[in-house]
């Protein structure tokens, strides 16, 4: 079979494109083009299959690889044509309509059948387009210049055929002998016409006289109207959040349904919650913390409906059930330790007097089977770390390194540990089907559920664990100063080795992103600036003040001497003391703070060895910490410079805020203006390529991996290079009104482009009824300019100013809207939550963090509130979000 590849792109000098077939079980085979000018390139090769897998690259004269595309092409063939010209289109990820093949269309369509398309000898063109419909109504037709795509008569279009979710397909006999031109558009089955046209220039292709060849035009994509787009608007709230009779004091998987169902009644499409991944490691209430997972693939048991297992509660322990069910319902909030305490006391009651039925389950079976890859460690890891009373398996007595021969017998029925660990499994298997039942019925009502990818991984984790070699153990990741914290902030998470990870393709992220897509439609990536760089800090660290950069092109002695900094290592890289600094610090205690000090041959002052890293002093104050041993901590970071050891060789980077300090502060002015001037180098300036290519070289290969529509976490200090990146590689970027990435005030949502997602509040920000308090000028010029009133802002967000902002956020471009459920309560008096404190879901700025956050309304409550419902479905149907 012969197969004429054609594609027209141009090119720099010095630059060649080549085609890359993929085939299974053999490496990738690369075919050189030819460029026969004009941008027009081609191939021939020979192919022996009824369908193909290939992508195109950019390679320079010496081979290497300047651009690949994003997504592959694949192409089925006919079996009665032998030979095929295809007509292709640089597949560019970064044009919106590609954006939309996802789940959440194929869910939209889960009750549409595809069909084939009829390719009969006679027919010489096969058109292909890429062209998500939301509605089920339309369908995709093509007209042209020759009578037979209907000489642009609307009523001759030739309708074409979905074959796949968003993939149409039309083979077309086009006897004419003259350049074809044409254009895709929209047919509607109930009005029976064309109702929209593709934007831009007409298409065109060659006549084709050769009976023998079928020419296939490979196109991507349909060129939608703006109206004709997928617009969505939706919820955001942790499912430990969710309110009902039926829960045991926090939000179970159970409720999503209910929660769906309101969503359904006001237009809602789309629900999103936080991570929901097992963070079990010491069941105190820290555990409440769900970006800290013990298992990137366990579900929190939390979530686990205990009246939605396969066996019931023993009878003997029913009263005291339900008494404990009512209290924990009772709270305002979630009290996290009875609750867990109070789950886990009746799953092993059940567990034990149901356990010759469990063992004998088939599905239960089953689902060891299919998921012993990671089910096996993980169950490992909770008897050892409740064996051991600790996750840190550094301090366990046995097991302390992951051999995989001595973890399996913890499935053998023969070892002593084997109930236990199949009660773990056994609670994942429970856990797995009462998400999988509740995604079900999310679905069927037209909804679509959105996760929350964290992008680090607890310390002290089954991965960190299972594969150590996969993670920079002896670093913290954490994130620069910013709007929450002037300290930064540290999530003691270690950091990644991409190195290794690169070695086998990223095929932990792979298997990563294909768990989550059990479960999720779309996925939010926190924190996405990780896969460009993440803010690294060494374990001597205690505050994200202290980090760098990583990757970085970092500073060097050579460079301080090339700018003529006088470099001194005990100078820039240590704190800067002298007796003004210790006074400003610690006034009436200075005498106390000078016992951790000793005195230098100048006249200033360094720490004692024994106290000379945060941790040191944070682990000497761990019993008795208070603004003393704060301050001290404080002036452990008054540093120029942090030190990296790279390759046998020490190097710097630039303190953040370097100039604020007053180890600056005591620098000569040419000190100050050099490394000022180095500062806003390394910052701002040399490290975009490199963090470009960090990001190019993971992101596409993982994402590629997935179906998910994916959203990502863009806040805090943006690099120049991420809009780019996330553009081009179909990322939707997060708007939140308050946090502009501009130097403005406040975000205008107005002007959100179609690639994101537009928010008034986050999980991390205090409520819009909160912040509205929190700085009278900044909300009066809020209160004037954003919302365009007149006069005084009022003490108090009122219902009619929060209808206001949500209308803001509807009424745009964005594909998505989604607004905390606080924000919607926000917009009715019968609903505003009294104790107003009790709404915020976060606060960065303090570590760890106490997430108890729960609706104060219950769910069925909120079903049946009819009035307020058919408000919210008003404005999601006016503002096009249906």
């Amino acid at each position: 079979m012969k197969l004429y590849f054609n594609i027209i792109y141009y090119t720099k000098p010095g630059e060649n494109l080549e085609l890359i077939l993929l085939e299974k079980n053999l490496p990738p085979r690369s075919h050189k083009m030819f460029h026969t000018g004009n941008g027009a390139w081609k191939v021939e090769i020979d192919f022996f299959s009824k369908n193909i897998e290939y992508y195109y690259h950019i390679a320079d004269n010496e081979g290497n690889i300047l651009r690949k595309e994003p997504v592959n092409h694949l192409l089925n063939f006919p079996h009665n044509y032998k030979e095929f010209a295809i007509f292709d289109e640089w597949n560019s990820k970064n044009l919106p309509e590609n954006y939309l093949n996802n789940k959440i269309l194929k869910n939209k369509l889960r009750n549409l059948s595809f069909k084939k398309v009829s390719i009969l000898k006679k027919n010489t063109h096969l058109f292909k387009i890429e062209a998500p419909l939301y509605n089920p109504d339309w369908e995709i037709a093509i007209i042209g210049n020759t009578p037979s795509l209907g000489g642009w008569n609307y009523g001759k279009a030739v309708r074409m055929v979905q074959t796949d979710a968003g993939i149409w397909e039309a083979a077309v006999e086009i006897p004419e002998n003259n350049i074809i031109e044409y254009k895709y558009s929209v047919f509607d089955n109930k009005l029976q016409k064309i109702i929209d046209v593709e934007t831009g220039s007409n298409r065109s292709a060659f006549p084709n006289s050769q009976k023998e060849v079928l020419q296939i035009m490979n196109d991507y994509y349909f060129k939608f109207k703006s109206q004709y787009m997928y617009h969505a608007a939706g919820v955001a709230v942790p499912v430990f959040s969710l309110r009902s009779e039926n829960g045991f004091g926090v939000g179970e998987f159970s409720d999503l349904k209910k929660l769906a169902e309101w969503a359904q009644k006001t237009s809602l499409g789309i629900i999103q919650v936080l991570p929901i991944n097992d963070t079990t490691a010491n069941y105190t209430w820290t555990d409440s913390y769900p970006y800290a997972a013990i298992s990137v693939y366990a579900l929190h048991p939390q979530y686990i409906s205990l009246e939605n297992l396969d066996y019931e509660i023993p009878q003997h322990l029913e009263n005291d059930f339900l008494k404990e069910k009512a209290y924990l319902n009772s709270l305002n909030l979630i009290d996290y330790e009875k609750m867990i305490a109070g789950k886990w006391k009746y799953l092993k009651a059940i567990f034990q007097s149901e356990k010759e039925n469990i063992f004998k389950d088939r599905n239960f079976k089953k689902f060891l089977k299919d998921n012993e890859r990671w089910l096996l460690p993980y169950s490992a890891f909770c008897v050892l770390r409740d064996k051991n009373k600790t996750p840190n398996f550094n301090h366990w007595k046995t097991h302390k390194k992951y051999i995989a021969g001595k973890v399996a017998p913890f499935f053998n029925p023969k070892n002593k540990d084997y109930e236990e660990a199949m009660l773990h499994s056994w609670v994942q298997y429970q856990l797995h089907r009462q998400l999988k039942e509740a995604l079900q019925y999310i679905h069927s009502v037209g909804v679509s559920l959105k996760g929350d990818l964290p992008i680090g991984i607890y310390r002290y984790s089954v991965e960190a664990w299972t594969e150590p070699e996969l993670f920079g153990m002896n670093f913290q990741a954490g994130a620069p100063p910013d709007q929450f914290t002037e300290i930064g902030q540290n999530w003691e998470f270690p950091t990644y080795n991409w190195e290794a990870m690169k070695a086998d393709q990223y095929q932990w992220w792979k298997n990563r992103f294909k768990a989550l897509e059990q479960y999720f439609d779309a996925m939010r990536i926190d924190h996405i600036l990780g896969f460009f760089r993440i803010w690294r800090m060494p374990i001597s660290a205690t505050q994200g003040i202290l980090g760098y950069f990583y990757p970085a092109v970092p500073v060097t002695t050579e460079e301080f001497n090339i700018r003529h900094i006088p470099f001194n290592f005990e100078r820039y890289c240590t704190p800067f003391i002298n007796e003004e600094i210790v006074r400003k610090y610690f006034g009436n205690e200075t005498e106390k703070a000078l016992e951790f000090l000793e005195k230098k041959e100048d006249g200033t002052f360094r720490f004692k060895e024994e106290f000379n890293t945060q941790r040191k002093i944070s682990d000497y104050f761990k019993e008795k910490s208070d603004d003393f041993s704060e301050n001290l901590i404080t002036l452990c970071a008054n540093v120029l410079f942090v030190t990296e050891e790279k390759n046998g060789e020490t190097v710097y980077h630039p303190r953040f805020n370097a100039f604020r300090t007053e180890s600056y502060y005591y620098l000569t002015d040419w000190e100050k203006s050099s490394i000022y001037e180095l500062y806003q180098d390394y910052f701002f300036k040399r490290q975009d390529q490199l963090w470009k290519q960090s990001a190019m070289e993971k992101l596409p290969v993982i994402l590629n991996a997935t179906d998910m529509l994916i959203c990502g976490e863009d806040l805090g200090l943006v690099p120049a290079c991420v809009p780019e990146v996330m553009d081009e590689l179909a990322i939707i970027a997060l708007k939140v009104q308050r946090m502009p990435s501009e130097s403005i005030p406040f975000y205008n949502p107005k002007n959100a482009g179609y690639m994101n997602v537009v928010t008034a509040s986050s999980h991390d920000s205090s409520t819009l009824r909160q912040w509205w308090k929190e700085n009278a000028e900044l909300t009066q010029k809020y209160f004037n300019e954003q919302l365009g009133q007149f006069g005084k802002a009022p003490e108090n967000l009122e219902p009619y100013l929060a209808e206001i902002i949500m209308k803001q956020h509807l009424y745009n471009d964005a594909m998505l809207v989604i607004f905390p459920i606080q924000e919607f309560f926000a917009t009715d008096y019968n609903l505003v939550n009294h104790l107003e404190d009790n709404e915020r879901i976060n606060n960065p700025a303090v570590f760890p963090h106490y997430w108890r956050y729960r609706m104060h309304v219950n769910l069925d409550t909120l079903v049946n509130y009819s009035e307020f419902n058919q408000k919210i479905s008003e404005w999601i149907n006016d503002s096009g979000r249906n």
